[in-house]
């Protein structure tokens, strides 16, 4: 038996109905990624599946050992709009009071690829501790670069950083700009603090901070050479 044509008529506009809500969803899901994607290039360098600062190694434990630790989910602190992990509830405490001293300075991007006009995120276990400030690079080259000439990579990276900032998402501020280029009088206020967050942490009887200088375990200059494993860290 055929069925009258006129009788598909309703069957044909429901179907494009179906049609054009399937494509608004699937485009809105598209945009939805998108933007997804664009929230993880934060001002802070961030892992890309975590969101995580500093792939979860505790940055307090940088300028207390021989190498980074990894911190714990369990002491855990929101900075600048992205977790920090901590190994120890003192760690976190000490790193909350003086966030500027620990945290790697223009946002962990690396320091040798901002200095020649670009941004490029630095990674963790490549670093060097100069001055009281962390600084992380993308590659070994970038940190031999860093090393044979830090002043002028300094400089170059600390005024190209407000060129390229606002292209970042997030939070602003302690991008560590000024207190990289800052002389002598920066690094002993950040002596002092890191001092006196060894004392605080101290009490507590739980990790703490070695002082700066002489009496402590920082030589006044730590790169991360020796804790790397392989021919290309």
């Amino acid at each position: 038996m055929l069925i009258p044509t006129d009788s598909w008529t309703p069957i044909a506009a429901m179907l494009r109905q179906l049609g054009k809500q399937a494509l608004t969803i699937a485009l809105w899901l598209l945009l939805a990624g998108i933007g997804q994607a664009d929230s993880l290039v934060t001002t802070v360098v961030t892992d890309p599946l975590t969101g995580v600062a500093m792939d979860g190694l505790d940055p307090v434990s940088y300028f207390t050992g021989t190498e980074p630790q990894p911190g714990k989910p369990d002491y855990e602190y929101d900075w600048q709009g992205v977790p920090w992990y901590f190994v120890s509830a003192a760690n976190r405490d000490v790193f909350m009071r003086n966030p500027d001293v620990y945290a790697p300075q223009f946002g962990g991007h690396c320091v040798t690829s901002l200095s020649r006009g670009y941004l490029s995120d630095g990674k963790p276990r490549l670093y060097v501790i100069d001055a009281l400030k962390l600084y992380f690079f993308y590659s070994t080259a970038n940190r031999d670069a860093y090393l044979m000439s830090k002043d002028a990579t300094l400089k170059a990276a600390a005024d190209n950083w407000p060129k390229l900032q606002p292209t970042l998402s997030g939070a602003e501020g302690a991008t560590g700009v000024e207190a990289a280029v800052s002389g002598s009088s920066a690094s002993s206020a950040a002596g002092q603090a890191s001092a006196s967050d060894t004392n605080a942490a101290g009490t507590g009887g739980a990790a703490s901070v070695a002082p700066a200088g002489p009496a402590g375990n920082l030589a006044p200059t730590t790169d991360s050479s020796a804790a790397e494993k392989g021919p290309n860290g």
